[in-house]
């Protein structure tokens, strides 16, 4: 098991443990870290979870989804702001001819 591997089942096992806790099944923990993606997020809806203690199903879904939300956002920001910045230096700089084939362009 590599140490990301590693990294991973031990943020599902924690979220796992604390689904479980709260008497749900584990399967629902498992279903909830697939969704989320990261052993960072993960470890967000463990907090969450240990912190809030929700009394649903549909509060805890809730919560996944608002953590996706924020993720997937975040990516968007961060892809808009690379091109923007590509963009800023073909501007700036122009496109050296020497860097592309004459079918990339």
């Amino acid at each position: 098991m590599t140490e990301n591997q590693r990294i991973w089942k031990e943020a599902a096992d924690r979220l796992i443990r604390e689904i479980e806790d709260l008497g749900y099944p584990g399967e629902f923990g498992r279903d909830i870290a697939k969704i989320l993606g990261s052993p960072k997020a993960i470890d967000r809806m463990t907090a969450y979870l240990k912190g809030f203690r929700p009394e649903s199903a549909d509060v805890i879904a809730d919560e996944v989804l608002a953590i996706r939300s924020e993720i997937d956002s975040w990516k968007r920001k961060k892809s808009a702001q690379l091109a923007n910045e590509q963009y800023n230096e073909i501007v700036n700089y122009g496109i050296d001819p020497d860097e592309y084939e004459e079918e990339d362009i």
